[in-house]
């Protein structure tokens, strides 16, 4: 599928990419195992969320240049900007299955941080190939297109019947393979993934989480990338808004576990957003819904739902 974006704009993301991972591995290792508090959350949310917005005007003034458009590089700045919010909303629903699979394994908070570096470059590879290959079967099956519509309704429909329920992992298939796959110690050995014991060597519990992690990952990747190609069929829109995403999750996760019960109902409007998306997909070929319509949908149910949640909030 072809793109917008220059070559050179392509090398700038993956250069950028690389450096993050770079910063996050090698320069923040330096800090060791810590619990990750609200304010250093807060400040590192704010961060990826203004790196984004900085590459975001960036590939504005690329298309721009390429285009001698100033009209195509608003849709297309403004599709990635759509694309960026939607993968940014549905990955808060990652982060709840997150703190229920650091709650179930009692995962302590300063191993928390490594568990989720990890997490974020598999989530990088696993969907950049997702992306790949449901970009070819969009360019060689259009009708693939009222696949992922339908799915995404169905998977909406699903969702909002089950928010509010009780989430449990132990009749988790991912989680009983892996026990049946993997001896697994009882304790954990600081942030090692595996140990030895009685002369033989296991894997440890936190093997287990960034198993889970992983796989958790993968399911919500089959619901968020039909999304955003409801939104954009660009494979470098596609692609850099997912990872952007992505690469904001952890500090993300950190500023909304304290906060958690505040966004009891949060559910219900990824539930909305869901079902819109997939409608849009389903009737794009008698209708195509305008980025700016999709765009203030989808920020007005996630204003809505977060203010109903913060005055319906249980006390604490």
């Amino acid at each position: 599928m072809a793109s917008v974006a220059p070559l050179w704009l392509w090398l700038v993301f993956v250069a950028f990419v690389l450096i993050a991972l770079f910063v996050d591995f090698v320069v923040l290792k330096k800090q060791g195992a810590h619990a990750v508090g609200v304010k250093e959350a807060l400040n590192w949310s704010l961060v990826w969320v203004g790196l984004s917005l900085v590459f975001n005007a960036l590939f504005w003034w690329a298309v721009k240049d390429t285009t001698g458009s100033t009209e195509v590089a608003n849709e297309k700045a403004l599709e990635f900007l759509t694309g960026y919010l939607i993968e940014k909303s549905l990955s808060v629903d990652n982060i709840f299955v997150f703190l229920m699979i650091f709650t179930y394994f009692a995962v302590p908070p300063n191993f928390q941080k490594r568990v989720l570096m990890i997490g974020i470059i598999g989530a990088i590879v696993l969907r950049t190939v997702m992306i790949l290959v449901g970009g070819w079967l969009l360019a060689q099956f259009h009708w693939i297109l009222y696949v992922f519509g339908g799915f995404l309704i169905l998977t909406g429909v699903k969702m909002w019947f089950g928010a509010g329920g009780e989430d449990s992992l132990d009749d988790n298939p991912a989680l009983k393979l892996l026990r049946k796959v993997l001896p697994v110690s009882k304790e954990y050995d600081g942030e090692k993934f595996w140990t030895v014991e009685n002369g033989v060597k296991i894997a440890t519990p936190l093997l287990m989480v960034v198993a889970l992690v992983a796989m958790t990952d993968v399911i919500f990747a089959v619901d968020s990338i039909p999304a955003i190609f409801a939104i954009t069929k660009d494979p470098f829109i596609v692609l850099t808004s997912n990872v952007f995403a992505i690469l904001g999750l952890r500090a993300m996760f950190f500023l909304l576990q304290a906060a958690a019960s505040r966004f009891h109902l949060l559910n219900y409007g990824l539930a909305i957003i869901l079902v819109f998306i997939g409608t849009k997909m389903m009737i794009i070929d008698l209708y195509k819904i305008p980025v700016t319509v999709s765009l203030g949908v989808v920020m007005g149910i996630l204003a809505i739902t977060m203010i109903w949640s913060s005055k319906t909030a249980p006390n604490t």
